[in-house]
């Protein structure tokens, strides 16, 4: 209970100081609603947040986080896609002008795709987290052919993949393609390396990450 009650001390530090000095940008998006200009896919991991990281305003991202920051390709089998959905709202509702795909450092997600240690697992017990890793089976292959499973050049080539493994993905989506195509979307990949607190982007020509500063 302690734990939650700290939660709850930070929502009251929020209503005393945060919502008064954002009472104005709160106030145009209940009349206006939303309408970011970013689509942000990022890890679930508790230390990487895009709003901290980007310091940006209520309003300005729209976020969609899940385990190693993946993207599914595009389907029209019966399910569950979240990801899918959220997507789709995001480029044919909100009409969002960049997608960003944002890997960090020290990613458990990516490294379980490298080590396949959950394979095999029974839902509930691993076996959800290894089929969604498993969208990066085939990225694999060459990283583990040139750093093997266990090096920390491995996971960190393993995390960079995963970045463009997501990218190539959101391209089997039509309306991804189309507004790309058009110059009314644009992707970005990027990395944020925990340890140095620094953001990498991608250049999709080279494959290289470069910091952003």
């Amino acid at each position: 209970m302690s734990d939650f009650v700290h939660l709850l001390d930070g929502y009251r530090r929020f209503r005393k100081d945060g919502y008064p000095k954002q009472r104005e940008r709160f106030d145009h998006l209940v009349a206006q609603g939303q309408s970011p200009k970013f689509l942000i896919i990022a890890c679930s991991d508790s230390r990487v947040d895009p709003s901290q990281i980007f310091d940006v305003d209520p309003g300005e991202i729209f976020v969609v986080r899940n385990v190693a920051a993946l993207v599914p390709p595009f389907e029209t089998t019966p399910g569950l896609h979240g990801v899918s959905a959220a997507l789709e709202f995001a480029v044919q509702v909100l009409k969002v002008e960049h997608i960003i795909v944002m890997g960090h450092g020290m990613c458990g997600g990516t490294k379980a795709a490298l080590t396949q240690e959950m394979l095999g697992s029974a839902p509930g017990e691993g076996g959800f987290i290894s089929s969604w890793i498993g969208l990066l089976d085939e990225a694999r292959g060459p990283v583990a052919e040139k750093y093997g499973t266990e090096t920390r050049e491995a996971e960190r080539a393993m995390e960079h993949a995963a970045v463009q493994v997501s990218l190539a993905n959101l391209r089997t989506f039509p309306c991804v393609r189309q507004k790309e195509r058009s110059g009314e979307l644009t992707l970005h990949g990027s990395f944020f390396a925990i340890s140095e607190g620094v953001l990498h982007v991608l250049d999709e020509v080279t494959g290289a990450f470069k910091p952003a500063d």
